[in-house]
């Protein structure tokens, strides 16, 4: 009960605190307003900036392990040896076939070839700017395929190169804006291809020109290649492996796929991979160090003004221990032990700061209801406490010195002071 009126004397203080000295507590707890503003106002940003560009770049998949020509992280500088890259030979069926049958750390490989900017038509109806992609069996392990109407393929279908094809929400509503598309034709290249599936739709991404479902469409590898040409004179497919969840870093897989390579590609111990390894986690370690600088900026404008707020908030309590030094030498010649009067101040400069971080938190709550277009900004738990504890850590801090101060007072010069 003690710690309970503690607590509620320690409100009622600051409550008045703010009640007799409303402008200069105001200027006051600006700073901390301002502060714990400038730092959450930065995290909630980064945080759906991050949720939105790892949204738009779904395609690239999780736990993915990517065998293509190009590194996607060139080292060296300025001394790219372009030659070696455009030398490389593509990634083949053989392959493919090789590392689905060998490897162990999977769970899953499936060859890709994609082409964009494709014109699909349907009677009377046509749509340009569609990405096709020709893929194995074992696609749907690999990567995500969100059929809302029908099926993926059948493996008849994958073996026999048969043209069958699934298209995205947006591909469906304009093609076939009167009915289903389920079951109907369309045209691509000339060839007639039936439609098995339709995916969910996914909306627009942050960044104009992403791939998203929407306008993307999904055939057998071998229907793909009797329209295209692929290898190093046409399209130059990709095997994707999906690594198993228990595999940190995807490092055993990337060793075994490597070693594999080199088997099939009957390189020597001397000679240099003539491949590359590229992992979906590479895109994700870029953005995150992208986004730690941005936050790492937010916490320095906002702990100026931390800085600020906190000088401001133990200046109110200075002059609060100033003007109750009669009330804490009563206190004490009644029997109030010294952590009585310290946790009594120090609660006091906590409950201010907790205010004015209270007050900038609901200045970025109030950001997230302003409409950003494809930009969704949202303030999670976690920004929300993050802003309390640093609030609750610069009353602390704020308010130790002039609690230890009014703690020490010596009760008989303290009643008689006015």
């Amino acid at each position: 009960m003690i710690y309970l009126r503690l607590v509620f004397e320690s409100f009622r203080f600051a409550w008045q605190a703010l009640r007799s000295n409303l402008l200069r507590t105001i200027l006051s707890l600006l700073g901390v307003t301002i502060g714990i503003f400038a730092i959450i106002s930065v995290f909630t940003i980064v945080d759906s900036l991050e949720k939105s560009i790892r949204q738009s770049m779904s395609f690239v998949g999780e736990r993915i392990v990517y065998i293509q020509k190009w590194p996607w992280i060139f080292e060296g500088g300025n001394d790219i040896p372009w030659w070696k890259y455009m030398q490389r030979p593509s990634a083949t069926v053989r392959e493919y076939n090789f590392l689905n049958q060998n490897l162990e750390n999977d769970e899953g490989v499936a060859l890709v070839a994609r082409r964009g900017s494709n014109t699909f038509k349907h009677g009377s109806n046509s749509m340009s700017g569609i990405m096709l992609q020709g893929v194995t069996q074992d696609f749907n392990k690999v990567a995500e395929v969100p059929i809302e109407e029908g099926r993926y393929f059948t493996q008849q279908e994958t073996d026999g190169s048969r043209n069958v094809i699934i298209i995205g929400a947006e591909v469906a509503q304009n093609l076939f804006p009167n009915g289903s598309a389920l079951g109907g034709d369309i045209r691509i290249q000339g060839q007639k291809f039936t439609v098995i599936g339709i995916m969910e739709k996914q909306g627009a991404g942050l960044f104009e020109g992403m791939p998203t479902n929407d306008k993307n469409a999904y055939t057998t590898f071998g229907a793909f290649g009797k329209m295209f040409a692929s290898g190093q004179r046409g399209i130059e497919p990709n095997i994707m492996i999906k690594g198993r969840a228990d595999d940190e870093g995807l490092q055993n897989l990337e060793y075994e796929v490597r070693g594999k390579m080199r088997t099939i590609r009957g390189l020597k111990p001397y000679e240099e991979d003539n491949f590359a390894v590229n992992r979906s986690e590479m895109m994700a370690d870029a953005i995150g160090k992208m986004f730690s600088i941005i936050g790492l900026a937010g916490w320095v404008i906002g702990g100026f003004s931390i800085l600020v707020g906190g000088f401001g908030i133990a200046n109110i309590m200075f002059v609060s221990v100033k003007e109750r030094t009669n009330i804490i030498g009563i206190q004490k010649s009644l029997g109030a032990k010294n952590f009585f009067i310290l946790f009594q101040f120090l609660f006091e400069s906590v409950f201010l700061s907790l205010i004015g971080g209270g007050v900038g938190i609901l200045l970025v709550s109030l950001i997230t209801l302003i409409p950003m277009g494809t930009l969704e900004i949202f303030l999670s738990a976690g920004n929300i406490l993050l802003g309390l504890g640093v609030s609750v850590v610069i009353g602390v801090l704020s308010g130790i010195i002039p609690a230890v101060i009014a703690s020490h007072l010596d009760p008989v010069i303290a009643i008689r002071s006015k």
